[in-house]
């Protein structure tokens, strides 16, 4: 069985001190340990920004993408080899941002993988500009009078597109967070995560002794999971109280389910030795 010490890498960490991704990453090695899963079982994609550096700093299969491109690098490794668990980690710039449009369409296919986005709600690695979820408000390098734009509502947007789980984490928990990571991984269809990860040098507003006043998690009152409207009340909760935890689940069939042509054997074990495709790039030409 994997151990702390088998997912430990040599790379030295280059997060700033007291970052939030620390909390993010030990609630993800415990739950890779909590589940038995092996390291040959899980791929880890990454995309550009702070977070990144997870793939550097878990010692299982990892893929470095582009800015933006996390979701559609697991989606392929899912389709391809079924059997491995696909864990993809983005940053909020990265995924709501760049990323948009692949997160919108991944939900809705559900994808047989985990997201869980690293939302510090500003641009970490390029030192500090405003992000899809900075606060209506925030000064940043890029917002000198204060961000004019709303923020977007990641939780919202995962549930009217038909979601199948739907999750927020806080890194200042990290039991709490590795409970949602357990179930997340757990989950037959795309599991969602987003995680309020602070920045401790760009982000001054939403610090860990903010959240820490005001989180608060469903588990501990009458929320039910499966009822997707209230789920959806829920999501618009922000300011004095904000609630964290799973929102909604469900079972509903994966986007491989519902493809026959390689259900019953997935592209790896395929045979490409006899496949021309001549005659159709003749027709495409």
């Amino acid at each position: 069985m994997v151990t702390m010490a088998d997912l430990q890498t040599p790379k030295k960490n280059t997060w700033c001190p007291g970052c939030g991704n620390f909390g993010v990453l030990m609630a993800f090695k415990r739950a890779i340990i909590e589940l038995g899963l092996e390291q040959n079982q899980v791929v880890l994609v990454s995309g550009i920004g702070c977070h990144g550096k997870m793939v550097d700093y878990v010692n299982i299969n990892g893929f470095h993408g582009i800015h933006g491109r996390v979701i559609p690098i697991a989606t392929g490794i899912k389709l391809v080899n079924p059997k491995l668990t696909v864990v993809g980690f983005s940053g909020d710039a990265d995924c709501y941002d760049e990323g948009f449009e692949h997160f919108s369409h991944a939900i809705r296919r559900n994808i047989d993988m985990t997201l869980i986005v690293h939302d510090n709600m500003v641009l970490g690695l390029t030192t500090g500009q405003a992000t899809a979820t900075s606060q209506k408000g925030f000064k940043t390098k890029s917002t000198p009078f204060g961000s004019i734009a709303y923020p977007i509502n990641p939780i919202a947007h995962a549930l009217v597109s038909h979601g199948t789980f739907v999750a927020r984490g806080f890194a200042g928990d990290m039991i709490h967070l590795q409970k949602l990571m357990v179930e997340a991984l757990k989950h037959r269809g795309f599991a969602f995560i987003d995680v309020f990860q602070p920045c401790v040098t760009f982000n001054y507003l939403n610090t860990y002794d903010w959240y820490k006043q005001r989180v608060y998690k469903l588990e501990e009152t009458s929320h039910n999971i499966t009822d997707r409207w209230k789920a959806l009340e829920k999501a618009f909760e922000w300011g004095d109280k904000i609630p964290i935890g799973t929102f909604y689940k469900e079972e509903r069939p994966t986007f491989l389910d519902e493809m026959p042509h390689v259900k019953e054997k997935p592209l790896l074990k395929r045979r490409i030795e006899d496949v021309e495709i001549n005659s159709i790039m003749r027709k495409m030409s």
